[in-house]
This record gives C-alpha cells, sequence and structure tokens, in this order.
C-alpha cells in the first residue's frame, strides 16, 4: 500500500519530529524540576555563600530543569525559524496541556492505595518508604504547578516575538543574535515569572528573596544561552542539508510571511 503523501514530505517529517524533541524535553524538564542540585558541587567546589539585595544566598541550588529549559528555548527558535510563530504556539499549547494532563494524572496515582509488599523497600541505605517517596516527587504544590505552566506559555510567546522582531530587522543574518537574543529576553520573563506565583504568591516569601534567586538563575540562564549558540548553527545547517537549500529558504520565507 502506497504511504499518503503528507508522510513522505520532508518538511512535514522535520516538524513532527522538532516538535516530539520540543514536547520530550519540556514534559521531562517540567517533572525532574523537582530536584534541587548545587552548581558548585557539579563541578567539584565547594557552595559559595554570598550576599544579593541584602538577602543571604547559601549557594547557587537550581533545579534540575535548568539543565533542559535552554534546549527547549533552542528548539524553540529552530521551530520559529522555519515554521514561523503558528508552528510555535501549536506546540507550546500541546506542551502546556500535556503537562497538565500529567499533574492531574500524578494527582489520581497518588491517591491510589497502594499494595502493602510495594511500600517499604530494603537498599543498601536503608529502608525505604516507596509510598512517601512517589508522593514527594510527583505531589509538586498546586501554585509551582500553576507558576511553571503561566512562566512557560508567557516566556514561549514572548520568545516568538523578540525572535520576529530581530529578524525583521536583520533579515537572514545574525541567527545568533535572534535565536540567543529572544531566548536571553524570555529565560529573563520565565526565571522570576515562576518564581513570583510559586513562591511569593503561594508561599509567602519576601520580594527581595524571589527577586535575589530570580537573579542567580537568570544568570545561570543567561551563561546556558550563550553557550549553547553554537547548537543553533549546527541544527540549521543539519536542517539544511536535510532540507536541501532551496526547500529550506522557502520554509523560512513562509515562516516569516504566514504570521498572524
Amino acid at each position: 500500500m502506497k504511504k499518503p503523501a503528507i508522510l513522505e514530505d520532508k518538511s512535514t517529517k522535520l516538524f513532527v519530529f522538532l516538535g516530539a524533541f520540543f514536547l520530550a524535553n519540556a514534559l521531562i524538564a517540567e517533572f525532574i524540576g523537582v530536584k534541587i542540585f548545587s552548581l558548585e558541587k557539579a563541578f567539584g567546589f565547594d557552595p559559595v555563600n554570598f550576599r544579593l539585595l541584602g538577602e543571604e544566598v547559601s549557594g547557587i541550588n537550581l533545579t534540575a530543569g535548568v539543565l533542559l529549559w535552554p534546549v527547549v528555548f533552542i528548539m524553540t527558535d529552530v521551530i520559529n525559524e522555519y515554521f514561523g510563530r503558528k508552528g510555535v504556539r501549536l506546540f507550546s499549547y500541546i506542551a502546556a496541556g500535556l503537562i497538565g494532563y500529567a499533574f492531574v494524572m500524578f494527582y489520581f496515582a497518588i491517591n491510589t492505595y497502594p499494595a502493602d509488599f510495594w511500600v517499604f523497600r530494603q537498599t543498601p541505605h536503608g529502608e525505604l518508604d516507596m509510598e512517601l517517596a512517589f508522593r514527594t516527587i510527583f505531589g509538586q504544590g498546586n501554585w509551582i504547578i500553576i507558576g511553571s505552566l503561566v512562566a512557560f506559555l508567557i516566556g514561549q510567546l514572548i520568545d516568538v516575538h523578540v525572535f520576529h522582531f530581530i529578524k525583521k530587522i536583520t533579515g537572514d543574518k545574525f541567527i545568533w543574535l535572534r535565536a540567543t537574543g529572544s531566548t536571553l529576553v524570555s529565560q529573563f520573563i520565565d526565571s522570576f515569572v515562576v518564581l513570583f506565583i510559586a513562591f511569593y504568591l503561594g508561599a509567602g516569601w519576601s520580594l527581595t528573596l524571589v527577586i535575589a534567586l530570580g537573579i542567580v538563575n537568570y544568570i545561570y540562564k543567561f551563561f546556558a544561552a550563550i553557550i549553547l549558540t553554537p547548537f543553533i548553527y549546527m541544527a540549521h545547517f543539519i536542517i539544511d542539508t536535510y532540507l536541501g537549500h532551496e526547500a529550506a529558504e522557502e520554509l523560512k520565507q513562509q515562516a516569516m510571511t504566514d504570521n498572524v
């Protein structure tokens, strides 16, 4: 049986692949974000204690989600380049919907009655309460869920508009400027929105503490975006080679003109 033409089209396959990779990274980043890690210890250094905005900051501690969010925003820029605002919006809304759906499923899973033999496990470090661990990992607070979803959508929409604003000025030149520039702006907004909603509104933290932690998180994201810039060029090279120069340029032109 002959395959449908849409499954043979390279641009369609590219759209599906980029979207699937974008969604996978967004979902994984959201769920691993419950873990907090020490950036200094990850590189073998002792934690650095310092004061910022009058608040004592004990080491540079980040959520594990920051490992993947820069990748998500790079994928946003790549999708933006070839499929425009509509493509990014589509996958952003799907990602937000899937994240919300996943948390609903987590809620139901948490509230199922555990099998007796499953609850306690013997490990080399002692007895582990599997039920408590499951509830702790998957049972994120409502304010954290709301904050992360709102920050994600706002960040995505800002990234799209900044990207196209820069591209209208520079044209096809300066890929690094529109990609990295839009990521830096959107990550700045994302860093503070999620903390403001989750911890200022939801947990009653002081505004100065929220701002101080937001600055620390953004500094990491800033340097991560700069470091990952060469991968944007690599992605462009791979995609242009896969599609062919003419087809790739046609997609880019459509992405710029077919945006509402």
